[in-house]
């Protein structure tokens, strides 16, 4: 009996391409270049499964061009590439990666939050060109982190994972918003308070964006909820690039009405909006969250894990849509 086939559409860690060989007939792309929306379709023409990341679209008329695709596994969390409805209206299974990034996406998530609030990258720059000659009482003066309010909007395992480091590492007040609110026994270990979109934006001396990108998400964050954050607060994002209006932001962030931003995320990436680049007070990183060794190790082979199940009759550990 011949092996199902599947494509992997992306450069990988060659090992795991290698456990995939052990069941299927395997087409790797072994290109950092995503590929077209044309490639894809020829690529994917006869094969059962795709190996995939957040760049490949998955769109009703891919999967009508590829009527014997039955699984399309992830290596990411997010899925909004995928049209999640298509697939399950034509039994085509869709997995994801979540938990395994949960805490590394929450340390580069802090970690890109405290250098953008204590100016990390603005005076890096200004040392390398040069510039320091002396010493002054306000140079490069930045925000307090410990004993500050961090807000969180969408507070599910990596908003969580962030909240417990603010609140027992730095003895951070937590407050979020979410659409549901956390259970007690959740909340209370994080001293963390649910408060409405207003309040979070008014209170919170650094914001972080955690949630998962939608229609209803798109520019969440627009020039009306700017102005009602506090001109010494900080914006992180490292959620979707969608979720935040970023020509609103950039003027926020040039008019001072917002002390500083880091983002990981951007809405046309791998293409940066050029008022953020020429902007001092925004630290900027090319969607590397999840970017340690072991995390993207554990990203792919779960995408294998899945991928190999439910191919071979078993079972997806993180199906969206069934498994």
């Amino acid at each position: 009996m011949s092996q199902p086939k599947v494509l992997v559409a992306r450069r990988i860690f060659p090992e795991v391409v290698g456990r995939l060989r052990e069941c299927f007939e395997v087409d790797w792309y072994d290109e950092n270049e995503p590929l077209s929306p044309e490639q894809l379709r020829r690529r994917l023409a006869g094969k059962q499964g795709i190996f995939a990341s957040g760049t490949e679209q998955i769109t009703a008329d891919l999967l009508d061009a590829c009527p014997d695709l039955k699984a399309v596994c992830l290596m990411t969390v997010g899925y909004n590439n995928v049209d999640l409805a298509a697939c399950t209206a034509r039994g085509v299974k869709v997995s994801n990666a979540p938990d395994v990034l949960t805490e590394t996406t929450a340390d580069f998530g802090f970690a890109l939050m405290m250098a953008a609030a204590r100016r990390i990258s603005e005076s890096e720059h200004f040392l390398r060109r040069g510039d320091w000659q002396q010493w002054r009482v306000d140079l490069f003066a930045g925000a307090d982190i410990h004993a500050s309010t961090l807000g969180i909007l969408g507070m599910g395992r990596i908003g969580q994972a962030i909240a417990k480091r603010g609140a027992l590492g730095f003895g951070m007040q937590v407050i979020y918003h979410n659409r549901s609110r956390l259970s007690p026994e959740q909340e209370a270990p994080l001293g963390a308070r649910w408060v409405s979109k207003d309040e979070l934006l008014a209170q919170a001396d650094h914001l972080i964006l955690v949630l998962p990108y939608t229609p209803e998400s798109h520019h969440i964050i627009g020039a009306p909820e700017l102005a009602l954050m506090k001109r010494t607060a900080t914006l992180t994002n490292i959620a979707r690039g969608g979720v935040v209006d970023e020509d609103a932001l950039a003027q926020a962030l040039g008019e001072g009405r917002l002390a500083a931003a880091g983002l990981d995320v951007f809405e046309g990436e791998p293409q940066v909006n050029p008022r953020l680049l020429a902007l001092n007070n925004v630290v900027l990183t090319p969607h590397i969250a999840s970017a340690s060794v072991p995390t993207r190790r554990a990203m792919c082979n779960l995408a294998a894990d899945n991928l190999i199940a439910v191919l071979t009759g078993g079972v997806m550990k993180t199906g969206l849509n069934g498994g």
